[in-house]
């Protein structure tokens, strides 16, 4: 009985960590209106490989941690 509890416990954390990776457009998005809420006249944010040499502050992860998003003012 233990042990099934553990296994169903463990399934269920596995799933809800699977459930937070989010669609790197989808938090691109959140990010913009945050920063324009902000009233941040002029900004861009790329989305780059997680490995990439970017010019920018990296303000996200996205696609499981496959890629980053990079804030760049002006």
């Amino acid at each position: 009985m233990k042990k099934t509890m553990l296994i169903l416990s463990m399934l269920a954390f596995c799933a809800s960590a699977q459930a937070a990776i989010k669609p790197c457009e989808e938090l691109k998005e959140e990010i913009a209106a945050k920063i324009d809420a902000k009233g941040v006249p002029s900004y861009s944010l790329k989305v780059v490989p997680i490995d990439a040499d970017e010019p920018g502050r990296q303000v996200g992860t996205c696609d499981g941690g496959t890629k980053k998003i990079i804030y760049v003012r002006g």
